[in-house]
């Protein structure tokens, strides 16, 4: 116990003051998490940083410093101990911890690569044109490896190659000359490892939320318990007026097939005869003549002009109303996007 003692009087009182401060902002936040800020230069961690100063505190401190502040907190945050590895920072919201991740994820930008680093994927050159001029270029990009020759009076890629495969050390000269045409083959941002919120540990592959999937998952299920509550005629608040409106038409058809006389019906019920009569009425006509009168005539030859009628006005309408769907195409479905806005608010 006095070994304990003379130790803990022993640690110089900075120490001591980023341990408190480090156990204040765990205890004044939310939710808070372990990062990884391997190879990102500080002017970008500042730049995150000042990017995240409305919702979040990012602060870099020493591994001992921030083990010794979860230990002391107790409970099990301590737990958290397991994700400080290598270079690690700390950051603190009040957000959700899905929230926290995907901010995270939208710091990462694409960033140039280092000779000898590893290639963190199959690094590839596409074939194409480059905006250099004729020149010493043309050489340093083939002795580089990557295929270059002159065409249009300008460098280009003869063939698109994988010049580096991934796990493998990027030689000096690839890397110059991939910053050369603009190719970052590294991602480089915080990493978030792990995120503790009121007892939990939530790690990145809990956080990934594809969130068009999630939607798109939702969708079908709400059509198909829709579906569901209509085929089996279970009424609820949202398929009341399809089950009024379906049994409606299945009610009116049975009128109409069974012929019975009620007020809702009767239209369609002397709509059906009309037709009938006609259809007779034009057969008898065919044989003789003389089998229909001058009335039912002039109807048989009035629907004769209106079906002919019909059937030249029917391509032209068709082609007007073409026109006038083509635009309908350009217009934008925005009730999925504010689908995936609401969905954007739960997940942040």
């Amino acid at each position: 116990m006095a070994e304990e003692r003379h130790h803990t009087e022993n640690i110089p009182q900075w120490k001591k003051d980023e341990i408190e401060n480090i156990k204040e902002l765990i205890q004044s936040h939310k939710v808070f998490g372990m990062v990884g800020i391997e190879g990102i230069l500080a002017s970008k961690i500042q730049k995150i940083r000042r990017d995240l100063k409305d919702v979040a505190v990012l602060k870099v401190s020493r591994n001992t410093l921030t083990e010794r502040a979860l230990n002391q907190l107790g409970e099990n945050i301590p737990d958290m101990n397991k994700y400080l590895d290598k270079q690690t920072a700390l950051i603190f919201t009040n957000e959700s911890p899905f929230k926290l991740y995907k901010l995270l994820e939208q710091t990462k930008t694409p960033s140039p690569i280092k000779g000898g680093a590893i290639a963190p994927a199959d690094i590839i050159v596409q074939k194409g044109p480059t905006s250099f001029p004729p020149g010493p270029i043309l050489g340093e990009l083939q002795s580089a490896g990557i295929p270059a020759s002159i065409d249009a009076g300008k460098v280009a890629v003869k063939e698109t190659k994988v010049v580096c495969k991934a796990g493998e050390a990027v030689p000096r000269k690839l890397a110059t000359m991939l910053s050369k045409l603009e190719i970052y083959p590294l991602i480089v941002g915080l990493d978030l490892r792990a995120a503790y919120d009121d007892g939990t540990i939530y790690e990145p592959e809990l956080l990934a939320v594809d969130e068009s999937k999630y939607f798109s998952d939702i969708i079908r299920a709400i059509q198909n318990a829709f579906n569901l509550s209509v085929n089996t005629a279970y009424p609820t608040r949202a398929t009341i007026g399809t089950l009024l409106a379906k049994a409606y038409g299945e009610s009116k058809n049975l009128g109409v097939n069974a012929v019975i006389l009620e007020p809702g019906v009767m239209d369609a019920l002397l709509a059906k005869a009309h037709v009938q009569m006609t259809s007779v009425a034009s057969k008898a006509a065919d044989k003789d003549a003389n089998a229909v009168d001058d009335d039912l005539r002039e109807v048989l030859g009035a629907a004769a002009s209106a079906a002919a009628a019909a059937a030249v006005a029917t391509p032209a309408e068709a082609k007007e109303e073409k026109k006038e769907e083509e635009p309908e195409e350009e217009e934008e479905d925005t009730s999925e996007e504010d689908g995936m806005a609401g969905l954007g608010a739960l997940f942040g």
